[in-house]
C-alpha cells in the first residue's frame, strides 16, 4: 500500500479464509489483509484526543474513548487530535475494530516521533483490541498490521498475542466479500458456541481441530498456487462451521450464489449467526461483482496475496 504521510494512516480490514471461532481454540486461522479499511487523520492539538462522531451512542463513544486512552497512555499521549474514516462495512466480520485499532496506532506512533514498523503497530493495536474485545484471538490486528496473508494461531494463555507465518502465493489471490443478512451480535454467537462446545466438549474439539488443518492445508494450496485445493478447503469449512450451529439461511444463500457466479470455494467470514459477510475465491472477480451489484447486493472485490496487476 502507498507510503502515507505522517498524519494520515491506513489499518486495513481483514477476511478469514479457513478457521475463524477454532482459532480462538488454539487452532491456526488463514487470514489476508483487504483493500479497505479505516484510515485514521491528526492534527496537532493542546492534548491527545479522539474526535468521535455525534451519531455514536454513549456506550460507543465511552468504549472508543477508552480504547483510545489506553494506547495514547503507552507513547506518551502526543499532543493530537485524531478523526477517522471507515472505508469498509463496520461490524460485520471484516475486522473493522482491528483495522481502527491499527490505523490508531500508527498514527499515534508518529505523532509520537517513533517507527511505526508492523510489530510496534500490533503491539498497540492489541491494547486496544483488548479494551473492545476482552480476550481476542489476535488474528485480526496481527494480519492489519502486517498487511500480509498470515497463517496465524494463537499463543497459549487468553493474555497472549499468537504468531502469523506469512504465506506467498505464485498467484494471484483475488476474493469477493458480499454481505448478507442482518448480523448478530459477535457475543451472542461466541457464547453459543461456548455453550455447546462446554456440553459436548470431544465432539466441538474435534471440529476445532479439522479446521485447524483446513487451514494448514489451505496455506499450503496458496504456496503451491493450487487455487482449487483452497477452494475445495473453504467449501469443506463451510460444512464444518454450519455443523457449529454457526451458519444461516441468508449466509448459505449467499455461499451457493457465489459458487455459482463461479468461486472456487465460499464460506461465511467472522463470526457467523443470522447474517453477515460471505467471502469468495475468484480468478476473475469483477463479473460477479457486477452481477451482485446489480442484484443489490452490498459486496467489493479484493486481492489477498500474489503478483498484482502492473
Amino acid at each position: 500500500m502507498a507510503t502515507e504521510s505522517p498524519l494520515s494512516t491506513f489499518g486495513a480490514g481483514k477476511v478469514i479464509l479457513l478457521g475463524e471461532h477454532s482459532v480462538v481454540y488454539g487452532h491456526s486461522a488463514l487470514a489476508g489483509p483487504l483493500s479497505y479499511g479505516v484510515r485514521a487523520r491528526g492534527v496537532p492539538a493542546k492534548k491527545c484526543q479522539l474526535a468521535l462522531p455525534a451519531t455514536l451512542s454513549r456506550a460507543q463513544r465511552a468504549l472508543l474513548t477508552g480504547a483510545f486512552a489506553r494506547a495514547a497512555k503507552l507513547v506518551g499521549e502526543p499532543a493530537v487530535k485524531v478523526t477517522l474514516d471507515p472505508e469498509l462495512p463496520l461490524s460485520v466480520g471484516l475486522g473493522s475494530s482491528a483495522a481502527l485499532s491499527v490505523a490508531c496506532a500508527r498514527l499515534l506512533l508518529r505523532a509520537a516521533g517513533q517507527e511505526p514498523s508492523p510489530k510496534e503497530a500490533a503491539r498497540l493495536a492489541w491494547e486496544m483490541e483488548q479494551e473492545f474485545h476482552g480476550t481476542p484471538s489476535g488474528v485480526d490486528h496481527t494480519t492489519s498490521a502486517h498487511e500480509k496473508l498470515l497463517l496465524y494461531r494463537r499463543a497459549p494463555g487468553a493474555a497472549s498475542v499468537g504468531r502469523g507465518r506469512s504465506v506467498d502465493s505464485p498467484r494471484p489471490l483475488k476474493v469477493v466479500v458480499a454481505l448478507a443478512g442482518e448480523r448478530s451480535p459477535t457475543k451472542v454467537t461466541v457464547a453459543g458456541l461456548r455453550a455447546r462446545q462446554a456440553r459436548w466438549p470431544e465432539r466441538y474439539q474435534r471440529l476445532f481441530a479439522q479446521i485447524g488443518r483446513l487451514a494448514m492445508e489451505g496455506a499450503k494450496a496458496v504456496e503451491a498456487g493450487d487455487l482449487e485445493a483452497l477452494g475445495d478447503a473453504m467449501n469443506v469449512n463451510q460444512g464444518l462451521l454450519a455443523a457449529l450451529g454457526l451458519s444461516s439461511p441468508p449466509l448459505e444463500e449467499m455461499v451457493y450464489r457465489l459458487r455459482g457466479l463461479g468461486a472456487l470455494g465460499a464460506k461465511l467470514t467472522g463470526a457467523g449467526g443470522d447474517g453477515g459477510a460471505v467471502v469468495g475465491l475468484f480468478v476473475d472477480p469483477e463479473p460477479a461483482v457486477t452481477q451482485l451489484t446489480r442484484l443489490g447486493v452490498r459486496c467489493f472485490s479484493s486481492q489477498l496475496a500474489g503478483p498484482r496487476a502492473s
